[in-house]
């Protein structure tokens, strides 16, 4: 399970990715919770707009940040955009501190940091390739998801707490001093025993990514899912904050909800690890099990029997996106492994900018319980897709050791696409 952690690089990269995670899911909950009720009177339809604004221009800048991360040195890259990201929360932190910050300016932050991280996002996914050699990839990204919910279980918990302790402003600023840790472990990494990579010829391919997806129906299949829990279905800063205020808790108790729901991911991570490949199948049985937890939590009547269903939320996200992450970087030709993942991270948080400000708006106008129901039925909806196509792809076929078991063949051609 934890093999990858043999190699120096990847250690060091593993715990300077959980500090600054850590501070991420601190801002984050800082950030959801100025929104909805420092500079909004509890309105949900803002924080789906700040999400919009957040999440939108990974979508926008899909072509670019894939060509940057496929060109450029990616651990340079990644020292730029977490610099960038340290400043803008020492920004928002100041302002939030001297009591002027807006609602608008607060928009302003969100969409800095959207660009900022639509540059970052695929270098860090595809970065991990270049650290660890190809047979301990899977394990590698999936215990990366193992380190992001660890992250989410704890920041947001502390979050709360200090949002309660000393103020929403001095958790962005704990948040800025976090990003040294990411920053410290670039520099300390060995240089020469980074994996080599193929390099892209150009400007003049920026499109091969988009013709290589479209090229792979299986590609294409993991992309319409992911897009469609990424919109409707993984709104969750929307669905915590307006359920715990409708349990009558505060921010300490919105907190507490986002890291249980990381107790179910952190454990849907690690069983990824323990896999030796990513399956399309487990992609497929994850979004299921979204949509069938989500429709439970939504008609739970406490906020502790709430609690405890995001857990089994959280468990079948990870278990999706752990094993989708794996499958879209193991299975991709890596010279357009940058572009790929652009697109991938573009279809993951892309999405929120439409799904969001519905989610937002339908938790304001009918009830948070209904917005979660709308996500259940995305996730439903995504898994009919999976298996819909699993049946007409020719993947599945009778198991000649057993008369009446149907087994699926997983092993997909990997083509490189070529000028």
């Amino acid at each position: 399970m934890f093999r990858s952690l043999r190699l120096y690089n990847y250690r060091i990269w593993f715990i300077g990715a959980l500090v600054s995670n850590i501070g991420g899911w601190m801002q984050s909950t800082a950030q959801d919770w100025v929104v909805l009720t420092q500079l909004t009177d509890n309105d949900a339809t803002a924080m789906g707009v700040t999400m919009a604004l957040q999440f939108g221009p990974p979508l926008l800048l899909v072509s670019v940040t894939g060509w940057v991360a496929d060109r450029f040195e990616r651990r340079k890259l990644l020292m730029v955009t977490q610099s960038t990201m340290m400043l803008l929360a020492v920004g928002a932190g100041v302002l939030l501190l001297t009591d002027v910050m807006t609602l608008p300016l607060m928009f302003c932050f969100a969409a800095a940091f959207g660009v900022v991280n639509a540059f970052d996002s695929p270098a860090r996914q595809a970065f991990v390739t270049d650290v660890v050699a190809r047979e301990n990839a899977a394990n590698a990204i999936a215990l990366n998801a193992a380190s992001f919910n660890s992250a989410r279980l704890i920041g947001p918990a502390v979050g709360g707490v200090l949002i309660v302790l000393v103020g929403t402003g001095w958790v962005f600023l704990i948040n800025a001093a976090t990003f040294l840790a990411m920053l410290v472990a670039l520099v300390a990494m060995h240089r020469d025993e980074l994996v080599p990579r193929l390099r892209s010829a150009g400007a003049a391919r920026l499109a091969d990514g988009f013709r290589y997806v479209a090229g792979r129906r299986d590609l294409v299949i993991v992309f319409v899912m992911m897009f469609l829990l990424g919109a409707f279905g993984m709104n969750f800063p929307i669905f915590a904050s307006t359920m715990a205020l409708e349990f009558g808790q505060e921010a300490d108790g919105y907190g507490l909800l986002s890291s249980i729901l990381a107790i179910g991911s952190l454990v849907g991570a690690l069983l990824a690890a323990r896999r030796d490949r990513a399956r399309l199948r487990l992609v497929v049985l994850g979004a299921g099990g979204f949509g069938v937890a989500s429709l439970i939590s939504a008609a739970m009547p406490l906020y502790g029997l709430y609690a405890a269903m995001l857990v089994f939320v959280g468990l079948s996200t990870s278990t999706m996106m752990a094993t989708a992450n794996g499958y879209v970087q193991t299975t991709t030709d890596p010279a357009l492994r940058g572009r790929v993942m652009a697109l991938y991270m573009a279809v993951m948080m892309g999405s929120t900018p439409i799904g969001a400000p519905i989610a937002g708006w339908v938790a304001s106008a009918y009830g948070p319980r209904t917005a979660i129901v709308l996500g259940a039925a995305a996730g439903l909806l995504a898994c009919a897709i999976g298996i819909a196509w699993t049946l007409t792809s020719g993947r599945v076929h009778r198991d000649p050791d057993h008369r009446f078991r149907l087994a699926v063949d997983e092993t997909v051609p990997v083509r490189t696409v070529r000028g």
